[in-house]
């Protein structure tokens, strides 16, 4: 069998919040590729270094885990009043398949970086020295977000002190907004703030079913056994516990209504994610980094592709924003109850504050708006070479 060269495809390297993917204009794709389908899942998995067995990426992009096996492509909107649209795959590490029926919130801050780089921000929108609002379209979710991108000298700012917990050097801060997160969809997808549903080996469990930034399913950690103050080692080295946890995921989706069986949700890995809640209370970060109960309104732990995540998802965020300003959601229950338009919580890495805009009419909540801050710089940009048997 004769073996062709590798295909060499113009590809960037970035951090944005506490993940990092290999991001691609559109264009630069091999022409097969361009659109949808098992081709591009294919490409897209051996850049990445999926499915892989030994758990490592050894020879691919990724990083082998939830937070570092993400690919993005962008391209020129023609939606009126956008910038770029913005597509997100997040790569199974172990598994053929790409999930792309969800947002990634964190890499969201780099999108608007590449695009103004990249030529896909029209000039005469980026300042000389100042802010550049990039108009994102996310594509996965048909929602608008705003990225607030630093600008010095016509270029985009990635250097600053913004620290970011989870992120080990500071860097420019990015603010981002995410518009109307749940769109035209409820933000309460059964119109109640408490449901309950039942899974093996845990019985009946009380959740509150939140579909803003992504479907997330909370639920309070006293129900399922946890503190909240859980670190990865306590969740991640133990697979019968989280094999539990994926169980009480997948029957979570059914009753939240995103799947018909609970076997489906092994096809869908990134959505819904599950979180769980707790009052605030002291604990150390992985960092080493003490976190007093008095810092933070509640603690959040929750699980990205079937493991701890490190920090918080950004998407996930959006949701828990969304979950603590009404009034009555286990999540606004363990920041205390109330209206409230701003929340900091506790992850394993630290601490990450979150505001959210809700409005309640005729019993129906309404998420206008959700910000948060997060940071972005690229780390390689070039050519990924990728082996054209894939």
């Amino acid at each position: 069998m004769k073996y062709r060269p590798q295909l060499r495809i113009p590809a960037t390297y970035m951090r944005g919040g506490t993940s990092k993917g290999v991001f691609f204009r559109l264009e630069d794709l091999p022409e097969f590729a361009r659109r949808p389908g098992p081709a591009r899942d294919a490409l897209l998995l051996r850049v990445i270094g999926s499915p892989d067995p030994y758990g490592k990426h050894t020879d691919g992009m990724g990083g082998a885990t939830s937070s570092t096996s993400k690919t993005v492509i962008l391209s020129k909107s023609d939606k009126p009043d956008h910038d770029v649209d913005y597509l997100f795959g997040q790569v199974s590490i172990d598994q053929p398949f790409i999930d792309w029926s969800g947002n990634c919130g964190n890499l969201t801050a780099a999108v608007g970086s590449f695009a103004i780089a990249n030529g896909l921000v029209s000039e005469e929108r980026i300042p000389d020295n100042g802010v550049c609002q990039v108009r994102i379209w996310q594509a996965n979710i048909g929602k608008t977000i705003i990225a607030h991108v630093p600008i010095s000298n016509g270029q985009v700012q990635e250097t600053g002190d913004f620290e970011l917990d989870g992120v080990t050097f500071p860097a420019a801060e990015v603010r981002i907004d995410f518009l109307s997160p749940t769109g035209d969809e409820p933000v309460l997808p059964t119109g109640r703030v408490v449901d309950t549903f039942e899974a093996p080996g845990f019985g009946e469990v009380q959740a509150s079913f939140i579909s803003a930034g992504i479907p997330t399913i909370f639920v309070d950690a006293a129900d399922i056994g946890f503190m909240g103050t859980e670190l990865q080692p306590a969740i991640n080295d133990n697979p019968e516990l989280l094999a539990r946890l994926e169980i009480l995921r997948a029957h979570g989706a059914v009753a939240m209504g995103l799947i018909e069986h609970v076997d489906q949700a092994a096809q869908r890995q990134h959505t819904p994610k599950l979180a769980w809640v707790a009052p605030p209370a002291d604990y150390v970060a992985s960092s080493g980094r003490s976190v007093d109960a008095d810092q933070i309104d509640l603690n959040v732990r929750a699980m990205s592709m079937g493991k701890l995540h490190h920090a918080m998802m950004g998407t996930a965020a959006v949701g828990i924003a969304a979950a603590a300003a009404i009034p009555g959601t286990l999540a606004n229950r363990a920041a205390g109850g109330g209206r409230r338009d701003r929340v900091c919580f506790g992850h394993p890495s630290g601490t990450l504050t979150v505001g959210a805009r809700a409005g309640e009419e005729n019993g129906e909540w309404t998420i206008e708006r959700v910000s948060m801050s997060r940071s972005a710089r690229v780390l390689m940009e070039g050519w990924v070479r990728v082996p054209e048997q894939a």
